[in-house]
Formats: structure tokens, sequence, C-alpha cells
């Protein structure tokens, strides 16, 4: 049963209309009335609570959503600096790794993983150990908006990221910044100033959103419409089984390596607020102009994956249109996504195309 409550004006309006279409008499009999009080002028609207605060900061920074207020205008207007980094055993512990606001973990050959750490609202002083780059790259970080940095690449990726429009910084085409340590041998210990590769990027701003950020954090979409998880293992090959531990007492993802905390140079572990998970295709280039490679396949694609924030993971679907376009993630129902505001991490695992079975476990 369906009640209907009509109240105030609409009330009396209501009477009004039907009198007025009662039928008329002919005998001169009295008249029917029908008469409506008029508000008494005394009468006053019930007092509404002040509206709730909005909880989203005034300015945010785009990449992690959290608070930018107070920070300077040419901080926020710098570019965002899209840095190569290697993660083989080898060139573990990395440098500042942990001021990135945002990682993409990709598989290359050999079935080790390299990093795609995109500094933005935190420059440290120096990163590294800085590696070359792959085809994927400039696809991966393109809607960022900033220079491409890394050590060199083979000459037909160069070429045909450069001829994309992308800006390269590295220091096989002459860029400064870069700086060999004597505590690694190479190739190892190649390392960079950020502020010397923004001062070459100096014509470029900062980067858009790249996602939705909820406000306040149970908002977001997984923590919203997921289910609990405080685990996460990826097996991407022999070499590369990066995990995820979820730590409540910091509120945050913790990263582990080869079974071990993943830090850095410093001794902190790498953590994160959202992982992203994605199922991605690879294929390997022609080895015309150069060694055949392991290319996550990105642009024009679409896929499924997980997107887990704070403590809660929800199913997701992926795609990117082209370079310059924004990763787009959705509920599998087509809805956009919202994560927490902070530090977010992609892994990129591979579903088909190296020759091996991988694995996600999030439980």
């Amino acid at each position: 049963m369906m009640t209907t409550r009509i109240g105030g004006a609409l009330a009396a309006a209501a009477v009004l209309l039907l009198a007025a279409c009662a039928p008329a008499t002919t005998d001169g009999g009295p008249q029917s009335t029908v008469s409506v009080a008029a508000p008494s002028p005394s009468a006053t609207a019930p007092s509404l609570p002040p509206a709730p605060e909005d909880p989203r900061p005034e300015m945010t920074w785009p990449l992690t959503g959290l608070d930018s207020s107070g920070i300077s205008a040419a901080k926020q207007d710098r570019p965002a600096l899209a840095i190569k980094i290697e993660n083989s055993a080898a060139a573990r512990p990395q440098e500042n790794l942990d001021k990135a606001d945002v990682v993409f973990e990709e598989y290359v050959e050999g079935g080790i993983s390299r990093l795609v750490a995109v500094f933005h609202s935190n420059f440290p002083e120096s990163v590294g150990p800085i590696r070359s780059m792959r085809p994927m790259d400039k696809n991966i970080m393109g809607s960022f908006g900033g220079p491409l940095v890394f050590s060199g690449a083979q000459g037909r990726f160069i070429s045909a990221a450069r001829d994309s429009g992308q800006l390269l910084l590295a220091q096989d085409v002459g860029s400064y910044g870069f700086y060999r340590s004597s505590a690694r041998s190479a190739p190892h210990n190649l390392y960079g100033y950020p502020a010397k590769f923004q001062e070459q990027a100096s014509k470029l701003s900062a980067p858009r959103e790249q996602w939705a950020f909820a406000y306040p954090d149970e908002t977001a979409t997984a923590q919203a419409t997921g289910k609990p998880v405080s685990k996460i293992d990826i097996d991407m090959s022999r070499y590369s089984d990066p995990g995820w531990r979820w730590s409540a007492s910091e509120g945050v993802w913790l990263r582990i390596e080869a079974g071990s905390p993943h830090v850095t140079s410093a001794g902190t572990q790498l953590s994160a607020t959202n992982v992203v998970i994605l199922s991605v295709t690879v294929q390997y280039t022609s080895n015309k102009g150069g060694s055949s490679v392991p290319e996550t396949i990105i642009n024009g694609q679409s896929g499924d994956g997980f997107l887990v924030s704070g403590d809660s993971m929800v199913p997701i679907r992926w795609s990117k249109a082209g370079q310059y376009k924004n990763w787009e993630l959705t509920t599998t129902g087509g809805d956009p996504v919202s994560l927490i505001p902070g530090q977010t991490w992609f892994e990129l695992v591979p579903n088909k195309g190296v020759g091996h079975s991988t694995s996600i476990d999030i439980s």
C-alpha cells in the first residue's frame, strides 16, 4: 500500500479544487461552502541543522588526492616525472622509491620486473637505480603529461617514443642530471636528481587528475561495495613474485619482495593506500633493429582486474584508449570507481604471452 501525504498549501489547493468541481444547485437553496483556514501568521518553519562540512580538501594533489593547501604554486604546477626504476635483486634496495605518487610494475625479459615510478607531490634529492626504457613505457605514463626519464634503450624504441611526441630525458640522448654511484657496480649504479630533470621539462605543466578519489575514505568503491582482504600474492615468474600485506595499525598495504619486506636504501618499507592489479597481454617485439623484448599491450586494450583500497577489494574492468588517454577503471557494471586518497601501485600481471603461468591470489 502506498500512502501519499499532501501538506500545507498543496492540501488547501486540493480542497478548493474539489469544491470548484461540485455540481451547482438550481433551486435557490442554501449553497455548500468549504472554508479553509489560513495558516497562523505566528507559525514558523522548524530550523534546519547546518549543512555538513565538505570532506574534500580545498586543494589536492592530482595523483594522490591528498591535501595540497599551503603548497607553493611552483610546486603544484610542476610536471610529473615518470622515472624508469630497476627492480632486480641486484638493484634493491632502491633509493627514495617510497616518495613516488604512483608506481607501475611491468614484466620485462627474463621474467624480472621493472618499475615506472611517477613523482609529482614529492621530489626527493635523488632516485635510482635508473634503467632502460621498454616500448610500453610511453603508453603506461603518457597520460601524466610529463617527461619519461631512463638510462637508454634500443634506438628504434627511442625513435618511436620521440616520434609520438613524448619528451625523453635519458643519459643516452644527452640529458643531464644523472650520476654513477660508487656503492654499486654498473649497470645497477645509475641515479638521478629529480630537480635537474624538472629543469629540462619546464615547459610542461602539472598532470591532470587520473582517476576519482573518495571523500571520506569509506565512500571509496572498494570500501563501500567490496569485501575485506588482508593479503595479496602475485606470481609473474620465478624471478618476480611481489606481495602486499595489510597493516591495520598503519592503514596501508606493505610491500614484500621474494618473501621479505621490500625496503628502500633508508630502510623504509614500501607501502600503498591503493593496489590496482590488472590482467594484461604481453607480446614479444620483432628482432628487426634490435633484440626481441616482451611488450605489455596497452593502447586500445581492455581487461579485468582488481581494485584494493584500504582493507577491501572489488573486481574491476580497465581500458586505455591511447598513449595520452587516462587509464579508465570501472566496476564490472561499467561505473567509474573511486580510490582512497594516497599512493597507488599498479601491478600489470601478464595473463598470456609469456610462455608460463602467472597467478593473482587475494584473500
